[in-house]
Parts: C-alpha cells; structure tokens; sequence
C-alpha cells in the first residue's frame, strides 16, 4: 500500500502519461502506462540493456524504428480460440502485424551486435504462409475477395447479372411510365429495388410498396413483373454470406490453431515498442544511462539533475526554466537533512531523487550529467505533501505518523526478509555470511512538523536515527534546527540546504551540501517593511547564539560561494593549458614531420645528381679512352668536368657581414633554440629586447640572435634614446589564445537542422577568431548538418571536436578567417 502512496505522491502516472506518447503502437502506449516497477536488480539491468541497444538502433538508422502495421488482435485471439469467426477487418489486423514483426525481425537481423534484441527476437514465427493467405482472401476494405473460393466467384457472377437484369427491366419501365414517376431514378428499400411512385399515380405501376417518403407523396413501389428478379436476388445475397461465412471461419481456425505464437508475437512487439519509447523519452530529455553500484563502496553521483515533469512543463507548457540539483552522496551517509526557507526547492529536490530511482529501475535513462551513479533500491518510501483529512478526522500531523508508521512497517519488513535469505544461505552454504544491508530510499518531507516544535523535533531525531539503521538512505526536510546538530553527532548524518538571496528576497533552488540552511524569515520581515522595533525585540526573544550561528552559516556559505568561483577560473585555466599543450604539441609534430619530408626529398635529389654526374663524367672519360687523346681533347675534358663541378657542386656562400641591428616587426633566428621569431621591441641599453614565436614570448639579448640570412647582431656600446624608436605596435589578436566565453559559445541542441543554421549564421556573423558549437550527441544528424554548413560557409577556414574535457564530440569548434 505504501509503495502505491508514493507513486501517486510522486504523481509517477504523470511520467508514464509522458512516456506513452512516445510509444508506436497502441500496445506500447497501455504498457507505458500501466508500467510495473521490477523487483530485482537483474531485471533493471536487463530492461535498462534494452533500451542501450534500442538507443543505439535508432542512432544508426536514417528514420529509427518502424512498427508501421503492427497492431493490437488479442480480443480477435480470445474469440477465434472460442470458435468465433473474426470479421475481414480482424483478419486483415493479424496479417498486417504478421508483416510488421516480420520487418521489425529483419532490421534486428541485420545488427548482429544488439545482442539483447537479437535474443529477443530469435525464436519469433511469422507465419508467412497464413499472412498470404488472409491477403488473398480479404481485401484491404477488410471484404471477402472474389478469389477466395471459386464457388463464391460464380456466386458473385450470378449476383451481377441478376442485378443487370433487374435494372434493365426497370429502365424499361421508367421510359414508359415516365409521368407516374416522382424521379426517373432506381433506389434500393431493404435489399429490394424500387422505383419513387407518386401516390395518386400508385395503380399505374402495380407492385409492392416496401417505403413511403415523409409527406407521403411519393411510394417506393417493386413493380410485379421483378419481384421474382428480386426474390432470386435474395438467395444468391444469402448464398453469398454463407460461403463469406465458411472462409472466414477457415481463417480464422486458421488463427486458433497458433493462438500461442501470435500472442507471443505481440507481447515481444509490445516489449520493443516499450523498449522504444524509452529510448525516445530518454533522447528527449537528454537523459543519460545510469550505473547501478555497490551503496557501500561508491559515491551516489547525479550532478545536474532534472526534474522530468518540470522539463516537461518547461517545454509544453510554458513552464519556468528547470534549475538542476547536484546530488553527490558517500557510501558512509544513511541521512542526508536538507534545510532552508520554503519554495527553496526542499521537496522538488525529494521527488526529482525519488524520480531518478524508479526511471533508473525501469529502465530508463536518468536525465543528469554524465556519470548517472546510483544505488538499486529495493523500495521508495515517500512522505510528502499534507494527509489532512475532514472525512476522516485527521489532522496533519495524524496524517504525518499514519503514513510515516506505513514506511517504518514496510522497511522493518524488508529487512526481516533480508534476514531469512541470508540466515537460509547460511545454513545452506555453511558459510558465515554479511548482515543484509537495509536497502529502501525514504523521502521525508517535513519531517515531524504539524504539532508541538518540541516534541516534533524530538520525534523526527528518534525517527531519522532508527532509519539510519533501518534503511539504505534517507533523505528529510525539515525547519527544526536541532536536527542540524545531527551531523555533528553521528557520521552517518549530512546536512544540505537551498540557498536564498537576501537581496532579492528569493531563493536560488540551487543546493549546497554540508552547510545547515539559516533562517531568513527576520530577514525578510525587515526588508518587506515590518517596524525595527518589532524585529529587533524578535531578536532579543531569540537571544545571540541563535544570531552567531547564523553569522557562522552566512560565512560559510559566503566562503562555499568564493571557492566555487576560483575552482570555476582553476577549471577554465587547465582547460586553456590544455588547449595550448595540444597546439604546440600538433605544431613541433607538423614541423618534425614537415623537416623530415624536406630531408628525405634533399637526399634523393643529391642522389640524383651525384648519379647524373658520374654518368657524364664516364662519358668524358669513355670519349678521351677512344682513339689517341690530344692535348686539346684533355682541354675539352677537363672544360666539361669544370662545367659539371659548376652544376653539381654548390658554391661556397659568403660569410655574412657584421652588424645587424633587429627592428619592431622584423623576423630573426634564435640559433639556439632553432626558432624564428618576430621582435617586438628594440633592443634596450644593455642589448636585450622582447621576441614572440607562436603563442610564447620571451626576452632574448643581441648576443643570441641572428638576421633570417645568417648576419650577427653588432650590439652597441649604447642603446638609442627610446624616443627615437617607433613604439611597439600590439601583437596581432591572431596568437593570442582562444577563450570559450558565452559570447562565442552557441547551443543548438533540441534544434532542426534548418533552424540550427540560421541560429549559426548569425552567431558566425558575430564572431571573431572562433566559435564552440554545441550540438550534443543524439542520433548524429545535428552535428552532421552543422558540419555540412561550415564545409560551405566561406567565413569558416576549418573546424574540429573540441576536447574531451570541453564536451568532446558534442560540441565543434568552428574557426573564423
């Protein structure tokens, strides 16, 4: 009973509402709503292992998952099992479905590695054969085709020329008594036809009458001389609805004979379908896929979680933008109190955990940051919201202790099981096992409050003390500041609370964990204009140690606010360190192998020349070898070796003069680093000035430095005066290093393709050296259209994923020409 309390306190039907309308088929939408809740931790895993599988389906297909033709015939089961015989339109449903999971199987096929949906479907028999059948037989009005029997073809032959006969005979006496008639047209009355007779007219064309119009001025008369006609008519109709009968009532035996494999059919179509919607649901509320892990080991981590029915209202309802809340809980804390002044976000900050929990359970993705670590509860036991009852007679607090007595009676009850399964193991194994660790989730929301402060807050530490034994972890808000003292008390207790900005007289809903939540009502009272006389008496009621230790919680929460700040500017320098490690490290790469590439090529063009060069050598030596050599054909050989020591052997450069003097702007060697760099001052009186290459700069003197054509620098016995040289202009905005900022960071996710590229437009417009675009994940096809645009867009010279600690492959980095 309790866990059906808290579903609706949590208003989970909402969610499961939510998530039918991502279901295909109707099956899928009534399985999204009547969800169950698993019982074991193997299931979630396995559930939450389909939707993995299903997730990645849809990624890799251009229009995700069909179930067109799928759809629901179990009553159409239950009656063909009975004998009944299905109408055309329930056949033609059993063959369109047949077909449906028939292509659904073979897309699966085709993905070998989804191993849970190809298990799934593995074993499925779609009877082919019986589809054919029932399309051969049935048309797609759901009527009995011609072609279905050969006797109900003849059948049908006889109908319609016992029809054409019938109008023949008609026409031929509308032409004659034309001006008996009300309209020269044929009608029908109760499967007979009939021509529209005006009444006074009625013995001019004997007949049966079988209707009379309203005013009675006209009869629908079956003139004598076709009522045989007619009556044949009727028996060939009756004829035709018996063999109708008898095929459709072979079909459908047909039908019954695999009752079971059809149903099996359609639960595991249901399951995809189910499957789907989750993945769908998820995909939507950019949701991530959790891990269930070992309480007592790991952190329970959900940063930036979200309320899905918030996000929902925010979306479709004009709802306020939802404010995530960072959950990050050790294994040693059973009781997490969570303090501070109402509307802060205390209870949404209860049921989004509680909602975390049952998505995680069933699987679903849970919609926060990426880890999504959290423990499988076997049970979520929630307290929230008033219980006050007139029908009843219950107060509010009667109401707290009834439901609050259900939770404690629920979790003894659990760990009383617990107990037995391992004291049998035991005994079984013969092993000395662990005690079985408490593992329910309680959401207690004002806790104790509705009576006496006192005994309230007396009650609610007697009660958080027992659920730290009892339970896996709980989570209680509460005003009584005597249960902020617990944490100090007993290890396993922390505190949070929700901030609240004095200045604007308004909570933050953000949550800030270890510091106790203060009281701001003074506060408020002040600042909305109550009489200082009148708060400063309420002061002096309260006495000083309740305003000191206020004092020491707005500290400490001032201090939190300050070491957020500098871990936020500590993230983005490493992030900027990062960036320019990886920029030089590709650019001494690209040298390296630019320098590699040059020295090779060097080596095969001297190659080249030492061969070409000893071939015509040969050839002088070859030519002086034939005959008798002259002194004037040594002459010529000697001319022609000197003409190729001219070609091949380079000529000894000059050595370059003394006294180069680097100007601002000019480029030099750095012999010792084997660096080129740009000056950006003039030298000073002792020689030294300050030079830049790539993203570093440095102070160098003239002794070190050297022109870009080998010349040394003649440093001067004194510097000019520094007036007479130009100033520096500033180093170009070029190598300077890149900074994400908001102002050069675009979101497009949850965006179409087209609307993605107006947004990016005018973003690119703006823009100066680059831009971080963040497209998410998803099924790939945002990223692949903003990529295709900055292919074409002539202001982008190139772009790239941004690094893994930057968002990865969910955001590129555009940069500007």
């Amino acid at each position: 009973m309790i866990q059906s309390e808290t579903l609706e306190l949590l208003e989970w039907s909402r969610l499961c509402q939510h998530l039918s309308t991502f279901a295909a088929t109707k099956l899928g939408a009534i399985a999204a709503r009547n969800i169950a809740i698993p019982d074991s931790q193997v299931e979630s895993e396995y559930l939450l292992a389909q939707t993995k599988e299903v997730y990645e389906l849809e990624n890799r297909l251009d229009n995700g998952i069909s179930f067109e033709g799928i759809q629901d015939f179990g009553d159409s089961l239950e009656r063909a099992e009975l004998k009944g015989i299905l109408a055309g339109d329930e056949l033609l449903a059993i063959a369109t479905t047949l077909a449906g999971i028939r292509n659904l199987r073979r897309l699966i096929d085709n993905h070998p590695d989804l191993e849970i949906l190809n298990e799934l479907v593995a074993d499925l028999r779609t009877y082919p054969e019986l589809e054919k059948e029932i399309h051969r037989c049935i048309d797609e009005r759901g009527q009995v085709t011609d072609r279905a029997s050969e006797k109900l073809g003849d059948i049908r032959n006889s109908l319609r020329q016992s029809r054409s006969q019938i109008t023949r005979k008609l026409q031929n006496i509308i032409q004659v008594k034309a001006n008996a008639l009300q309209e020269t047209i044929i009608t029908q009355r109760s499967d007979r036809f009939v021509i529209p007779v005006k009444a006074p007219q009625k013995d001019a064309i004997p007949g049966i009458v079988h209707d009379t119009s309203t005013s009675g001025a006209t009869l629908y008369v079956e003139p004598n001389s076709i009522v045989p006609m007619g009556n044949q008519l009727r028996q060939l109709l009756r004829r035709e609805q018996v063999e109708e009968e008898a095929i459709r009532r072979k079909l459908s035996e047909q039908v019954a004979e695999v009752k079971l494999d059809l149903e099996k059919l359609l639960a595991v179509a249901t399951t995809l379908d189910l499957a789907t919607a989750k993945a769908r649901y998820s995909f939507w509320l950019k949701a991530n896929p959790p891990r269930f892990i070992q309480p007592s080991e790991e952190n329970i981590t959900l940063r930036e979680l979200r309320h899905p029915l918030l996000v929902w209202q925010q979306q479709h309802e004009q709802g306020h933008e939802v404010i995530p809340v960072n959950l990050v809980i050790h294994p040693y804390i059973r009781v997490v109190t969570i303090t501070g002044p109402n509307t802060g976000g205390k209870t949404v900050t209860l049921k989004t955990l509680g909602f975390a929990t049952l998505m995680a359970k069933i699987g679903l993705f849970v919609p926060a940051r990426e880890p999504v670590e959290l423990p499988w509860f076997d049970r979520v036991l929630a307290d929230i919201g008033d219980e006050q009852s007139l029908e009843q007679s219950l107060s509010t607090f009667s109401g707290h202790i009834r439901r609050i007595s259900r939770i404690l009676d629920a979790v003894s009850h659990v760990k009383v099981e617990e107990a037995q399964t391992a004291e049998k193991a035991e005994q079984e194994e013969n092993t000395s096992l662990p005690s079985p660790t408490p593992s329910s989730l309680v959401l207690l929301d004002e806790v104790g409050a509705g009576t006496d402060p006192v005994e309230g807050s007396a009650l609610a530490i007697a009660l958080l003390r027992y659920l730290a034994d009892n339970s896996m972890l709980t989570i209680a808000t509460t005003h009584f500041g005597e249960l902020k003292a617990l944490k100090y008390q007993d290890e396993r207790f922390e505190n949070a609370s929700v901030e609240f900005d004095e200045a604007t007289l308004s909570p933050t809903y953000r949550l800030l964990w270890g510091i106790p939540g203060r009281s701001n009502a003074l506060a408020i009272a002040s600042r909305l204009g109550l009489k200082p006389e009148v708060v400063e008496k309420a002061k002096d009621e309260m006495g000083g140690a309740t305003d000191e230790v206020n004092q020491v919680i707005a500290g400490l929460e001032a201090q939190r606010r300050r070491q957020e700040e500098k871990a936020t500017q500590a993230q983005d320098l490493l992030q900027q360190a990062e960036r320019f490690y990886k920029e030089v490290s590709a650019k001494a790469a690209d040298l390296e192998e630019r320098e590699k590439s040059l020295r090779a090529s060097q080596e095969i063009a001297v190659q080249q020349a030492i061969a070409s060069a000893k071939g015509e050598i040969a050839a002088v030596i070859k030519r002086l070898q034939q005959g008798n050599p002259t002194a004037q054909d040594a002459k010529k050989a000697t001319d022609s070796i000197n003409k190729l020591a001219d070609r091949f052997i380079p000529k000894a450069e000059p050595k370059p003069k003394a006294g180069f003097m680097p100007k601002v702007g000019e480029r030099i060697r750095i012999p010792k680093l084997g660096q080129t760099a740009e000056v950006l001052t003039a030298p000073d009186e002792d020689g030294e000035f300050n030079v830049r290459f790539g993203i570093m700069k440095m102070t160098v003197k003239l002794k070190d430095v050297e022109s870009l054509s080998g010349e040394k620098a003649q440093p001067s016995a004194k510097a000019k005066p520094a007036a007479k040289i130009a100033p520096a202009p500033p180093p170009p905005v070029e190598n300077t290093p890149l900074i994400r900022t908001s102002k050069n960071t675009v979101d497009l996710r949850g965006r179409r393709v087209a609307d993605a590229e107006l947004v990016l437009d005018k973003a690119i417009s703006e823009a100066q050296r680059a831009i971080w675009i963040i497209h998410g994940h998803g099924t790939g096809k945002l990223r692949q259209g903003v990529h295709a645009y900055l292919k074409q867009n002539p202001r982008i010279s190139n772009y790239e994923a941004a690094p893994q600690n930057d968002g990865g492959t969910g955001v590129t980095i555009a940069y500007i020409k």
